[in-house]
């Protein structure tokens, strides 16, 4: 198969379902939007917020928007015309979008980690070590290696010769095309578990040791020290634990072949609901700065809506 052989998604195949999936679908995208759009604001208007751990919060939330920005426009165009098919460099597009999306969410959820165990642990010193010249180059490593890494992947992939183009999910991976290939993708399996080693199990194993020698430090400190620390890191480790469960539903319950298709279907698309919905909920109650901006923007925002305001 060339990469312009058309590849369908089998399971979209709803009827007159795909209406009420459109719509909820539509509300679903609407809400990331606006949820993480207004957290994004918020933090890069605001002066006062343009530290470390903010940025990384919003760093978190674009994350957010480009993985979905993969997904949803896709899904709400494929809801409602027919035949639901996508070419194979569209599929390898939309599987580079959505897998470095998923490694940048855990590498940009390590140097929050990595923030909160400097600031907890080194608090004297916490300025001189995470410098704006250092918060940089983290953030551009955080992203440039995801990229590099699924694209060598994809660049692998997309030399497979395909005898098959029904796609068992909502979306491309290269999981589920390397599954249609006509020969032994073995070389591919084995590059997969290396980039989920590499950008995700690594990630995870750095973050759950940080947390755990930051309680271990909180365990030591002042009953004010430790109240402060429980409350900035709280809000990560809820983001860390939630997006964790959600590409473990993605990775490892999604591939039981007798699974439901409706439970399928909600494990596999978990990871790119949940988090974009919860996260920017999370950090938005949680971080009195980020909540007192947004308010005070929107109490802006609905006076100068009145007729009463003005120029």
């Amino acid at each position: 198969m060339e990469n312009d052989t058309l590849l369908y998604f089998s399971m979209l195949n709803l009827g007159h379902f795909r209406y009420l999936y459109f719509i909820l679908s539509s509300l679903l995208y609407c809400a990331i939007l606006f949820f993480n759009v207004t957290i994004i604001l918020a933090i890069f208007i605001e002066t006062a917020l343009h530290q470390p751990m903010y940025i990384l919060i919003a760093c978190l939330s674009i994350n957010s928007l480009y993985g979905t920005t993969g997904f949803f426009p896709r899904l709400l165009t494929d809801l409602l015309l027919y035949p639901h098919s996508i070419t194979r460099a569209g599929c390898h597009v939309q599987t580079f979008v959505l897998a470095t999306y998923i490694s940048c969410e855990f590498t940009i959820l390590t140097l929050m980690a990595y923030d909160r165990f400097v600031a907890i642990s080194k608090p004297l010193q916490y300025h001189s070590i995470m410098t704006p010249k250092v918060l940089i180059v983290m953030i551009a490593i955080s992203g440039i290696y995801p990229m590099i890494s699924v694209g060598l992947g994809i660049i692998f992939t997309a030399r497979l010769r395909l005898c098959g183009n029904e796609l068992r999910k909502l979306y491309c991976n290269n999981w589920v095309i390397a599954n249609l290939s006509c020969e032994h993708a073995t070389f591919q399996y084995f590059y997969g578990f290396a980039l989920l080693l590499t950008t995700v199990l690594i990630p995870f194993n750095f973050i759950l040791y940080s947390y755990i020698k930051i309680l271990m430090i909180c365990q030591k400190s002042s009953k004010e020290l430790k109240s402060k620390a429980y409350h900035t890191c709280l809000p990560h480790i809820v983001t860390f634990v939630n997006y964790s469960l959600a590409i473990f539903c993605e990775t490892t319950l999604t591939r039981i072949e007798n699974l439901p298709p409706v439970i399928a279907v909600i494990l596999s698309l978990e990871f790119l609901i949940i988090p974009p919905l919860l996260n920017p909920v999370v950090y938005g109650l949680n971080f009195p700065e980020i909540r007192r901006k947004i308010q005070h923007h929107l109490k802006i925002s609905k006076k100068c809506a009145s007729p009463h305001c003005s120029g």
